[in-house]
């Protein structure tokens, strides 16, 4: 098993958070919700309206999402879902912990910092370096650039 940090399209209630509910892609679990300790650009980009958080520490927000426990399976249709390691990378970034699901010796303690897969980009234009950052993605935010889930990469 292995611990995730979602915070754009695959979070509850965002346009592919079904895909972590489907038993064919393997197990998701929920276990709390959290923040980045450090700042990080989150970006929203291309012609798709994709979030990417940028990896550059030190700038934009602490970003808000969702740390999941995911079993092989999901890992493996994760990174492929995420291009990874083409189009995304799958780094350990610092975390606090907001809050928490269920109860038990391995659940996440609110306020703890814990190190935790993330897909971030790592090559991308400059000119990205340059445009809005947010905390939080939503694709019905006051931001107006919706999802386009009609998505094909190349």
């Amino acid at each position: 098993m292995a611990l995730v940090f979602m915070y754009g399209t695959l979070k509850k209630d965002q346009p592919n958070y079904i895909r972590m509910q489907d038993p064919a892609n393997g197990q998701a679990e929920f276990l709390a919700r959290a923040r980045t300790v450090e700042k990080y650009p989150l970006v929203i980009g291309t012609e798709w309206n994709i979030p990417f958080l940028l990896n550059k520490p030190g700038m934009g927000q602490r970003v808000h999402g969702e740390i999941y426990r995911v079993d092989q399976k999901m890992l493996e249709f994760l990174d492929k879902f995420e291009g990874c390691p083409e189009w995304y990378k799958r780094i350990k970034v610092k975390l606090e912990v907001q809050d928490r699901a269920g109860e038990g010796e391995n659940t996440l303690k609110p306020g703890s910092i814990t190190e935790i897969d993330v897909y971030v980009k790592t090559s991308y234009e400059p000119e990205w370096l340059q445009k809005p950052t947010y905390e939080s993605y939503d694709t019905n935010g006051d931001h107006g650039l919706k999802y386009n889930d009609q998505v094909e990469k190349q």
